[in-house]
């Protein structure tokens, strides 16, 4: 069973453009980078698949010193004529395996520039470590994630829900079926062979050895590039502990009730947000763009999937029977997958989304996400509730001179003319927490009309 993906389009776009430059498809391990290249291959008249975990696959990289030689060598075992580069795709799967296949990329492109290349792999930020960053304007980048729920939608074949979905502003009328969708989308996350096996039988219960594998394959692979037995160590704690920390920002001194140090810790979750497994989500202070992060202040943990973080901490089956997750997890759970759905719109760029503090001994605030607009940053809360309970939104609003602002939850969409405490007017956007996906185009909507 293939899925459409939303990536598929660019690589598409990439393919077509003059200036092409062999390409890097960047993602953690099994969220489909193979998958959607093979589609792609089916578009080429010509296709040379390598996975440089093949020793004989390796060696073409191994064994000659240039990049002639090196196509020559693999046409010849394909059995790919000369003279094809502007029908053949060379795909390098596993490329991390060879730190010198990296680095003919950039050969690839000064000496066979009509040659269509993609490399993927997973932990590529490690082995780009050993050859140093790839030299800039040799080399593009794109991201894959785990599917968002506009894709979830579109596997499952509700091609008519997912353009209501589309709509803007919503009328409504799909808003039960949707929240219903989501929650099951929420429960069981995006990550490819979970959606498909759900797909075919509906039993979470059935997912649980995917997940299983799925995790320990993380683990493994993580371990790997550990250089001592602490660093192996403080790697498998965090990975054992790090699901039930979720509700709080964290401080590496101990994290996770252990003896770790902080230094230990910090390169630890460094690995690992290299490794796209848990992403480390820095805070701003900043009420007016540009919005910059402040390392001095404690992050936030962003998993790579939700569904991975539901089974860890052994709580789907009770997730099923809630109305409104806005609560799961200590409220942990939708801010978890709000930030899942923004990050995976990132296909062309690593941004991370940022969320908002003021620390102060008397009146410290926190507002889930912002986004910057125009000359603006417009404060986004992700919980329950009356707009009267939006203590921290008041507070970054009687900051701002601009009067939008945004609430993402349970109920439909809406739009709300109220005051802060102190009696400032402000547009409250109500969002249904179905929406992450199509959050920037909302806010360009409601800005531009209201």
């Amino acid at each position: 069973m293939v899925f459409e993906r939303q990536i598929y389009s660019e690589l598409l776009a990439w393919k077509t453009r003059k200036d092409r430059k062999p390409l890097v498809l960047r993602g953690a391990r099994q969220v489909g980078k193979t998958t959607i290249i093979n589609a792609l291959a089916e578009t080429y008249k010509y296709t040379l698949l390598l996975n440089l975990e093949r020793p004989a696959h390796k060696a073409f990289f191994e064994d000659f010193e240039d990049v002639e030689q090196i196509l020559e060598a693999i046409r010849i075992y394909f059995n790919v004529p000369k003279n094809s580069n502007e029908d053949t795709l060379l795909f390098i799967d596993e490329i991390q395996e060879s730190p010198k296949a990296l680095q003919f990329l950039r050969y690839f492109y000064e000496d066979i520039p009509k040659l269509h290349v993609i490399g993927a792999g997973s932990l590529l930020e490690f082995a780009m470590e050993k050859i140093g960053n790839l030299p800039v304007g040799r080399v593009e980048y794109m991201y894959i994630h785990p599917f968002n729920f506009e894709e979830y939608l579109s596997a499952l074949g509700y091609t008519e829900l997912l353009e209501t979905l589309r709509e803007i502003p919503s009328a409504g009328i799909s808003h039960k079926l949707l929240l219903e969708l989501f929650h099951r989308f929420a429960i069981i996350g995006g990550m490819p062979e979970i959606i498909q096996v759900d797909i075919q039988d509906k039993n979470i219960s059935d997912l649980a050895r995917i997940y299983d594998s799925i995790w320990v394959t993380y683990k493994s692979d993580i371990e790997k590039y550990a250089s001592n037995n602490t660093e192996r160590n403080v790697l498998r704690h965090i990975m054992e502990s790090a699901p039930f920390f979720l509700d709080q920002r964290i401080k590496f001194q101990g994290f996770g009730n252990s003896n770790y140090r902080s230094r230990e810790v910090g390169e630890a979750f460094r690995n690992l947000d290299n490794a796209r497994v848990i992403r480390l989500i820095y805070p701003t202070t900043d009420v007016e763009p540009p919005v910059r992060k402040d390392l001095k202040k404690s992050p936030r943990m962003q998993f790579l999937d939700v569904g991975l973080i539901n089974y860890s901490i052994g709580i789907q089956g009770d997730l099923i029977s809630m109305e409104d997750l806005s609560n799961a997890y200590k409220g942990a759970l939708i801010p978890q997958i709000v930030y899942q759905e923004l990050i995976s719109k990132q296909i062309n760029s690593s941004n991370l989304p940022y969320f908002w503090v003021r620390e102060k001994s008397q009146s410290s605030a926190e507002v889930d996400l912002v986004k910057e607009y125009k000359n603006m940053v417009i404060p986004i809360e992700i919980k329950s509730g009356s707009s009267g309970s939006l203590k921290s939104l008041h507070q970054f609003m009687d900051k701002v001179e601009h009067p939008y602002a945004v609430r993402i939850y349970a109920g439909s969409m809406k739009i709300e003319h109220t005051n802060t405490p102190s009696g400032k007017p402000y547009i409250l956007l109500n969002l249904p927490y179905y929406m992450g996906t199509i959050l920037d185009k909302y806010v360009h909507w409601f800005v531009e009309n209201n």
